[in-house]
């Protein structure tokens, strides 16, 4: 077995209850790494043949929760969960951060992989070289606050009467679901560590759908030996060098964009992308960390950055909500998405869907889109509940959030996602509704605009194998098989690694490996995004994407933007698809 890995990957049976014990083989191992590249290989051998009738919400479906080779020595740990996404029907490697798949490591396995269906609401409990199956009942519609609570206190109880040589032991680490999970919202996310999801691919849903609240993991062993200690001490002492440089990211992590992104880039999404300028500086960074902030500096495992904080609303009809920063993409989707930029209520929508467990960017798109509905006309308070999504309404907004979570009234068509509500209600309303839809193969951008150019791609979305995925996508001439990486090694972009040499030299001291950024991206990341985009456009069963036509920005993204420094830009579609031709030659 190769340096940085345990060896090991459990397999749990919800159907049977069995639990069983599977080694990949080095040479996958070595080329596929882990994490994203081990989920792709994993599902495309045992579902490629038959990948467009497979229902991703079905028992048969597969829910991969796996670490990397690094996971444990780069500061910062993140988990990739994985499956065929019931958002696009193809495979997302989504991950999250937190200490999760340290413990999972440390008590022996690489990573988890659930199949069939419980009869009964259960969770997961992983411990030194054990997995179990337990009963999650009285867990089942808990919002996120109260699933850590009540699993803190009946595992860490646990594990005192099993073993007694630790005292009170400290809290295990989880990845959960809220009621929107439950009720399998194909938005739903995976959560972690309260405020932190596996956003993209709405595996929260098949998890819902599993019948599974939670996976909790915690290990008292140590991680598997390296190849190469003294190499890495030495690059820990690189990459913290790295972090320190740039204290604006330790200072305020990203959710300084939120104002910045708006005001300099005219690239945010404002009002459901209807602009993407704004000049609104309620919404700075500075107005939280003065006004919201209680807690400056909250770091992952060991991680150097700490670029988390801990929002608190103190006053006001918003009073007693709690969340993190927000980060860039929960502050301008939970803010200037909505029309909101008063601090106290973009945490407030924040912690709303946090709690709920839906995505803050997909399923908060998703929500814009239905207030545009409700601004034209289209749908009534009537068609919601007797809610008015009005924009700049905070209250309004969360209980949007919850009508969707709870799939009442028309929050059942909108839980299905921006693109399947689109047309549902384009056939209800006789109204075209797409033109409002922004989405890509069924999942929504992240909150950054493409219509300057000077921001993201042109064709960045389009041509991703993983949607709308902000984090995962080609900048050419770059390929996308550098995302794949760190989602792969799984490790935060945030740490000072990033991608590139720096990586790759982390990577071969730890496992031994001779990687190199050539290697990867002209093979081993290259296999992993060509699988990727074969199990895309295959689809099913109830969409299959035509490259023709979905390989494509929406509608609105052609449209001049109507303010700010940049007013009048848009990309011509007509261009685009010659480009495209390009690309698809450079792409293989």
């Amino acid at each position: 077995m190769p340096y940085g890995y345990t060896g090991k990957i459990a397999w749990a049976n919800l159907t049977t209850g069995n639990i069983t014990m599977e080694s990949p083989s080095d040479e996958i191992l070595k080329k596929y790494v882990g994490g994203r590249g081990l989920a792709v290989k994993i599902l495309w051998d045992r579902f490629g043949k038959r990948w467009r009738s497979l229902d991703p919400l079905g028992p048969e479906n597969l829910l991969l929760t796996l670490s990397g080779p690094v996971t444990g020595y780069i500061p910062g740990m993140r988990v990739c969960v994985s499956g065929k996404s019931p958002a696009s029907n193809g495979i997302v490697g989504s991950t999250a951060g937190g200490e999760f798949p340290i413990e999972m490591k440390c008590a022996g396995f690489d990573g988890i992989i659930v199949e069939g269906k419980a009869d009964s609401p259960v969770y997961i409990l992983a411990t030194d070289g054990k997995v179990e199956i337990r009963d999650a009942t009285t867990l089942w519609g808990l919002d996120g606050k109260e699933t850590i609570k009540m699993l803190n206190k009946e595992v860490r109880a646990l594990l005192k009467e099993r073993d007694k040589r630790y005292g009170l032991w400290k809290e295990p680490a989880m990845l959960y679901i809220g009621p929107a999970g439950e009720n399998r919202v194909r938005n739903a996310v995976v959560m972690q560590k309260w405020t932190h999801a596996c956003g993209y691919g709405g595996y929260g849903a098949v998890m819902g759908s599993k019948n599974l609240k939670a996976l909790v993991a915690k290990g008292t062993g140590p991680l598997p030996d390296v190849a190469n200690p003294e190499k890495v001490i030495a690059m820990l002492t690189k990459m913290d060098d790295s972090v320190f440089a740039g204290q604006a990211s330790n200072l305020w992590g990203t959710g300084a964009g939120a104002y910045t992104t708006g005001f300099e880039a005219s690239a945010e999404p404002v009002r459901n992308w209807q602009e993407e300028w704004h000049n609104d500086d309620r919404i700075s960074v500075i107005n939280l960390e003065t006004k919201n902030w209680v807690k400056r500096y909250w770091a992952d495992y060991g991680c150097p950055r700490a670029c988390v904080k801990l929002a608190v609303v103190k006053a006001g009809p918003c009073k007693g909500a709690i969340d993190d920063n927000p980060d860039y993409e929960l502050g301008a989707y939970c803010g200037a998405n909505f029309g909101i930029f008063n601090t106290d209520e973009v945490i407030y929508v924040a912690a709303m869907i946090d709690d709920l467990g839906l995505s803050g960017v997909n399923s908060a798109n998703t929500m814009a889109f239905a207030a545009e509905l409700f601004q034209r006309g289209i749908l009534t308070k009537e068609d919601l509940g007797g809610i008015e999504p009005k924009w700049g309404d905070a209250i309004a907004i969360g209980e949007l959030a919850k009508l969707i979570s709870y799939r009442k009234a028309i929050g059942d068509v909108l839980a299905e996602g921006t693109y399947r509500a689109a047309k549902k209600i384009s056939e209800m309303k006789g109204v075209d509704c797409m033109q409002y839809a922004v989405q890509y193969k069924g999942i929504e951008p992240g909150a950054h605009g493409i219509r300057t150019g000077k921001h993201f791609p042109y064709l960045g979305y389009a041509l991703s194998t993983q949607g709308g995925d902000h984090t995962s996508i080609p900048r050419f001439p770059v390929s996308e098989a550098g995302a794949a990486a760190g989602d792969s090694l799984v490790f935060c972009n945030m740490t000072g690694v990033a991608r590139g040499e720096l990586m790759w030299e982390f990577l071969n001291a730890v496992t031994g490996y001779d990687m190199t950024d050539e290697k990867w991206m002209n093979f081993n990341g290259r296999s992993i995004i060509q699988i990727q985009r074969a199990a895309l456009l295959l689809g099913g069963p109830d969409i299959v994407w035509n490259p023709n036509e979905d390989d494509d920005n929406p509608e609105r993204w052609y449209v001049p933007l109507p303010n700010g420094p940049f007013k009048g830009i848009a990309p011509k579609r007509n261009d685009l698809m010659e480009e495209r031709k390009k690309l698809y030659q450079w792409m293989g």
